[in-house]
């Protein structure tokens, strides 16, 4: 057994998550289907983006393969930067489905990899949006 004579002062950590140029990149490239409705006040729907990584090979270094696939989906989960992003795309299509203004949408994201795809499911509930009206406007006559 060999006898260390010297020792680092230093602890060294790697750390890897996604590049902030992913984000942008990967919601790019993704093919977006949304389904849901309004009943009453409340909205039930979910957003699929699939992301085929073999439509970004001209602008990434790795591979787009399925082990790239794997590692974007457990990274993605686990980045809230990504997660709060998914949930800005998810409150907007909801919006468009239902036709109205939605309040405070509860957003589950869920990613995973199929082969060389990522699919995120973005599923949303949230009740429409009730505006109190607006006091009516008082005119007043000039003495």
């Amino acid at each position: 057994m060999a006898m260390a004579r010297r020792v680092s002062l230093f602890e060294r950590e790697v750390t890897v998550r996604l590049a902030p140029v992913a984000l942008e990149l990967l919601h790019d490239a993704a093919r977006t289907l949304t389904e849901g409705e309004l009943v009453g006040d409340g909205y039930t729907g979910s957003t699929m983006l699939t992301i085929d990584l073999m439509r970004t090979r001209e602008r990434i270094s790795d591979p787009p393969d399925a082990s790239t696939a794997q590692r974007v989906a457990m990274l993605y989960a686990s980045d809230e930067r990504c997660r709060e992003h998914a949930r800005r795309i998810a409150a907007k299509e909801a919006r468009r489905m239902a036709g109205c203004e939605l309040s405070a949408p509860l957003v589950d994201v869920e990613s995973r990899a199929r082969g060389h795809e990522l699919h995120l499911s973005l599923n949303v509930e949230a009740q429409r949006e009730r505006r109190t009206p607006s006091p009516p406007a008082t005119t007043r006559r000039p003495r």
